[in-house]
């Protein structure tokens, strides 16, 4: 009886390690995604610290600068509509988080917010852009909010889309399936190697209010850039460190006093809606707008919507108020 138990139990084991070792996927060649998935407008940067980070520069070179910054596991394709409806009137500087996209991935103990902020800074000034307006989601929203803390000098404006960092940002109940396995260490090195689509299709179509608007396209773009070499470990690693961030308070937030806007999609199942009047409460003078029936992604699901919003405030609390800072007569003092 014995026996068989472990001859049955031999056969299940190398049955589950010959089903392992079918889904497992190799690494992609940065070569071949670039390929792919650079457009006529790619470039690529050496930075301080010796990353090489993939931006666009689009838009109009003289105009006003908005930086964009994804979130977690995405890239700076994400801003793809905005940089479209955008770039007529205003230069747009797009990139791809350390250990994300096309960006070449650090040491996985390195990678985390500071370095985001980092590259930020690094990537701007490289690029002779020295204030601008810093947009970010989700994840690319904690760096933006901190780079807002460390480096104000240098913002015009802060835009926060469905930023991160509030503690208890949702209940593990409402937050989608992917997101709540890759919490578990066990299923964090299970998935490390393998194919992962069926999981990044279900987080994507949770993080819209609109599943459709996960296409499958989307889908194989989020799959083959997480498969970069070292990115599935930078990605995990900042899964381990999330709770090891520095959180939201209304005394960090306080130290921000560039003009703030916060946007949300009401439906957002990644980061918790409450989170969004806690920004606009404590950045003095935010504006808050949100958006019934979108999800965590309102730059791509209301497009429409967030632009108007967008462009609205930046000629209202920005641009215009700028100019008429500058065109406005400085008193003469006479002599003596």
């Amino acid at each position: 009886m014995l026996r068989r138990m472990l001859i049955i139990s031999l056969v299940l084991l190398v049955i589950l390690a010959v089903g392992w070792a079918s889904l497992r996927r190799a690494d992609i060649p940065f070569d071949t995604l670039e390929s792919i998935y650079t457009s006529n407008t790619s470039r690529f940067m050496t930075l301080e610290n010796g990353l090489k980070l993939h931006y666009r520069d689009e838009g109009q070179p003289e105009g006003r600068a908005l930086v964009l910054v994804h979130g977690f596991s995405a890239s700076l394709h994400t801003w793809e509509s905005w940089v479209d409806r955008l770039g007529a009137d205003y230069r747009i500087i797009s990139l791809d988080l350390p250990g994300h996209g096309l960006t070449r991935s650090p040491d996985p103990d390195d990678i985390g917010i500071d370095l985001f902020v980092e590259a930020v800074a690094g990537a701007t000034e490289k690029l002779g852009v020295e204030r601008f307006v810093l947009v970010g989601n989700s994840m690319g929203g904690n760096t933006a909010w901190q780079f807002a803390r460390t480096h104000g000098e240098r913002l015009e404006g802060l835009v926060l889309v469905a930023a991160s960092g509030w503690r208890n940002e949702a209940e593990d109940g409402d937050r989608p399936f992917a997101f709540r396995l890759l919490a578990n260490p066990f299923a964090r090195w299970l998935m490390k190697d393998i194919d992962i689509t069926g999981l990044v299709r279900s987080g994507l179509q949770d993080s819209f209010a609109d599943p459709s608007l996960a296409t499958p396209a989307m889908v194989a773009r989020y799959v083959d850039l997480a498969r970069a070499p070292g990115h599935r470990e930078s990605i995990l690693a900042l899964l381990v460190q999330r709770d090891e961030r520095a959180e939201a308070t209304p005394g960090r937030l306080s130290m921000i006093s560039v003009p703030t806007l916060v946007l949300q999609g009401q439906e957002d199942r990644v980061v918790a809606p409450s989170g969004a009047p806690k920004f606009a409460d404590a950045i003095s003078g935010a504006e808050l707008r949100l958006y019934p029936g979108v999800g965590h992604l309102p730059q791509e699901e209301a497009v429409d919507a967030t632009i108007t919003d967008l462009t609205e405030f930046l000629d209202r609390r920005i641009w215009l108020t700028n100019e008429q800072v500058e065109d406005t007569p400085q008193p003469v003092l006479e002599p003596g």
